[in-house]
């Protein structure tokens, strides 16, 4: 009878097709349900994180993520909803590293720099589906030598797993058959009083156990400093309000970043097991978001870029601070400053991130 009860209680998942892509790529969907009320969509189209849903204080549940109702959308109108972004996540500055030696040039997708692994990343390519169990989908890529100018084969996996309490892991795994850089995350734009609300998230309250930032120059590419946060409006180490800082003109900071768009240099620094990067609430609803990782990093972006030409989920339009970015991972520009956490992957020594997205309600 016990095992009975565990099985009925444990988190299910079923796999469905999404349509097909204006090239004929077939896409499909596994959606994870737990016992709690929490749910999650993934599409194999960019590994992407399409839905993320939970009750709120009095049980209505609601998608807290920003994104597309159709899975072409987001080939048609790519903006990083959601998806999974690698080889590197982030900005590497001039779109050059080097390796041992050797140069290597990326290509320039965000004006003088190469942003989330270049024009064709991980996000705009069809991932396939390796296995679905209760609770959970693995999906593999195949990224050649030379890939967006990045050096070795790159042999990838993703493993989404919701848990009956409301957690979904993301552990991303890289195997190279040469030397090279990797950093994966994902790029999920969370509203907790649900996608499209009018309120936005500009009134959520972070928390970011950080002391320091990595400054970025005018091109957003961190300048290689460990800036204290005390003092600014980037001390979110009791919580803050999203509000109070993201238009606070006084912060050079701000004004480049158009709002916070900042790597957060965590306490805990890179660690065998997930540890706390972020705690984001959102008081209206009482939906809480917790963020672990095993990365050094967090990148919080406050959707800046978004000025309403990206028409998302129900038609609703998407504008600045209609939704927060929370994104574990090495620091930005890190093959380019010895200083930071090395982002180097070699044959024999695979890569590892583990990440989890918690969505609960607060007590």
């Amino acid at each position: 009878m016990a095992m009975i009860a565990a099985q009925a209680d444990a988190a299910s998942a079923r796999r469905d097709s999404a349509g097909t892509l204006a090239d004929g790529t077939a896409v499909e969907a596994v959606t994870l349900s737990a016992a709690n009320g929490v749910s999650a969509r993934v599409l194999t189209y960019g590994a992407t994180l399409q839905a993320f849903s939970g009750p709120d204080r009095n049980g209505k549940v609601a998608d807290v993520l920003l994104g597309y109702d159709d899975a072409k959308d987001y080939a048609e109108h790519p903006n990083y909803f959601g998806v999974t972004v690698g080889r590197f996540a982030n900005r590497i500055g001039g779109g050059k590293f080097t390796l041992d030696g050797k140069s290597y040039q990326l290509p320039l997708n965000d004006k003088v720099n190469s942003l989330h692994g270049g024009k064709v990343g991980f996000d705009k390519q069809p991932w396939r589906i390796v296995a679905v169990k209760d609770g959970s989908v693995t999906m593999a890529l195949t990224s050649p030598d030379g890939d967006q100018g990045y050096p070795g084969k790159l042999d990838v996996t993703i493993t989404y797993t919701l848990s009956d309490d409301g957690a979904l892991t993301i552990a991303f795994g890289a195997k190279t058959d040469k030397p090279t850089v990797v950093n994966m995350t994902n790029h999920a734009i969370f509203n907790l009083a649900g996608e499209g609300s009018p309120m936005g998230a500009l009134g959520h309250k972070l928390t970011i156990p950080a002391k320091a930032i990595t400054p970025v120059d005018a091109n957003l590419v961190p300048t290689g400093e460990l800036r204290p946060v005390a003092g600014t409006v980037f001390d979110f180490r009791n919580g803050r309000i999203l509000a109070d800082g993201v238009r606070d003109g006084r912060d050079p900071q701000i004004v480049m970043g158009h709002g916070y768009d900042h790597n957060f240099a965590l306490d805990k620094g890179v660690t065998a097991t997930p540890g706390l990067a972020a705690r984001l609430e959102d008081p209206a609803s009482g939906r809480v978001l917790e963020v672990s990782s095993t990365e050094p990093g967090v990148q919080m972006y406050t959707g800046n870029f978004l000025d309403g030409s990206y028409i998302g989920k129900s038609r609703h339009v998407y504008r600045m601070g209609d939704g927060v970015a929370l994104e574990p991972q090495k620091f930005p520009d890190a093959p380019n400053k010895p200083n930071f956490a090395s982002a180097r992957v070699d044959p024999g020594k695979p890569y590892r991130h583990v990440m989890i997205y918690k969505l609960s309600v607060a007590k």
